[in-house]
């Protein structure tokens, strides 16, 4: 693959690092998801489903970040 950089590899600091914060965004995204089903008010249950569903653009992000450094 002729032209394309290669990534440094992740200390295993970094690594925990960032698998703890994925762990993070995964949790606050079930708890969004979890809380947005006991509210009643469709305006405040689309904002939390929002965040869920930024919490799990965040995941996703470091994920693909943790793949690009294999």
């Amino acid at each position: 693959m002729q032209g394309q950089a290669q990534q440094p590899q992740l200390t295993a600091t970094n690594l925990k690092v960032l698998i703890d914060q994925m762990n993070h965004e995964a949790i606050a995204k079930k708890k969004c998801e979890f809380f947005s089903s006991l509210l009643g008010d469709p305006a405040l249950k689309g904002m939390v489903l929002t965040l869920a569903q930024h919490h799990r653009e965040h995941y996703d992000k470091l994920f693909n970040y943790l793949n690009s450094h294999q």
